[in-house]
């Protein structure tokens, strides 16, 4: 990173660690006896605790949303482009929350920490989450915080699906919810990605029915693969063309199998990277709670009737070539929320990004997530004026 700090940034952060022994009953039936949740908060909560937006990460996010950890930092935050001074979620105006669910690799309890009724790792015992165990855990972080309402919850893809949750099972707690690149449930043909990346995990020979650190292995293999499988589909054909066409890396053919386009390069590059700083079994259940994920299910399929108990705005973001959350999707979002009467704004955004558009920087996408959250702020400040 360069010497001095961008003067849009947030600038250096230190992470922090909440510690809960209130036992966290699970979907799956079986209950959490205590855990860390590890998170990052930007700018400064006001006095009536009003301004506070929540940040819910996608399948492989972590709490450092924004921001520095040091000056040795290479890239920042994973969503730094729309959260610091003066940006889409400026920090000068509201106290943002952003933390490690349940499950994950980085702090937060999961299959890394000890199980505290055998003392080893906890490993593939770690029980299975769903999108609604996330939530209700981050209603108990917020509580920690003295945070009764956030004026805003706000996810892009797996982290747009506990948004979702948050105004159905915390309807009084939110504000606003912002729906950025996600769907109200997965379609089979994300399910069977999901399906073919934990093979790929589950059979490599390191994995060792999750107990690999036992055995002193990494299922690099596995997760490589499943992270170019997923990669692929986050990525548009118009973006990938773009970035490598059909570019050798080296002049001629050589009849070979080994790496000779651009993009076998990059997709090995990625696999190669993702493989040392991701845990395998969070893998698997991070994108478990994806195929999990439909609250429609428990009202007949009728997606309108589950969103019943939803009582706040809604803000709902597509990308035109994201086929992985296709904007088909979102819009099946919209309109069960109009059919039940919610308010909501929609906006599908030309972009040649594919799904991963919502994690960068972009003119109308700006404008519209800007004009919303400053919405919000208007809101704050008429509130504090009373």
């Amino acid at each position: 990173m360069p010497d001095t700090l961008p003067a849009d940034s947030i600038g250096l952060v230190t992470p922090q660690q909440a510690h809960f022994d209130e036992p966290l009953a699970l979907a799956c039936g079986k209950t959490l006896p205590a855990y860390d949740l590890v998170y990052e908060t930007y700018g400064t909560l006001n006095v009536e605790r009003s301004n506070a937006i929540l940040i819910c990460h996608a399948l492989s996010g972590h709490h450092h949303a924004a921001g520095y950890h040091s000056m040795d930092e290479r890239k920042p935050g994973w969503w730094d482009a729309h959260i610091g001074p003066g940006k889409t979620i400026d920090t000068n105006r509201f106290f943002v929350v952003s933390l490690n669910n349940l499950g994950g690799c980085h702090g937060t309890t999961g299959p890394c920490s000890a199980n505290p009724e055998t003392g080893r790792q906890w490993g593939p015992d770690f029980p299975v989450m769903t999108v609604g165990d996330w939530v209700n855990s981050q209603a108990r972080l917020a509580d920690r915080l003295g945070i009764q309402r956030f004026a805003a919850v706000v996810g892009g893809s797996l982290g747009g699906m506990q948004v979702l949750q948050w105004s159905l099972a915390y309807p009084e707690r939110i504000a606003n919810a912002v729906v950025i690149a996600a769907t109200p449930r997965l379609s089979a043909q994300n399910i069977a990605f999901n399906e073919v990346a934990r093979q790929a995990i589950r059979s490599d020979p390191d994995f060792h029915d999750g107990w690999y650190a036992e055995h002193g292995t990494m299922p690099k293999r596995g997760l490589k693969l499943a992270r170019m499988v997923g990669h692929i589909t986050y990525l548009s054909e118009h973006s990938m063309g773009a970035k490598f066409g059909r570019d050798l890396r080296s002049d001629e053919l050589n009849f070979g199998y080994d790496v000779e386009f651009q993009v076998e390069s990059y997709l090995r590059y990625q696999g190669d990277m993702f493989s040392t700083a991701f845990d395998a079994n969070t893998y698997l259940l991070m994108t478990k709670a994806l195929d999990y994920f439909d609250p429609a299910a428990s009202h007949g399929g009728d997606l309108a009737a589950a969103l019943a108990s939803a009582s706040c705005p809604f803000l709902v973001v597509s990308f035109s070539t994201d086929w992985r959350f296709a904007p088909e999707r979102s819009r099946e979002l919209v309109d069960a929320l109009v059919r039940a009467g919610k308010p909501v704004s929609y906006a599908e955004i030309d972009s040649q990004h594919g799904h991963d558009a919502f994690l960068l920087p972009d003119t109308r996408y700006q404008a519209v997530f800007g004009g919303f959250m400053n919405r919000v702020a208007h809101d704050i400040a008429r509130a504090e004026e009373k």
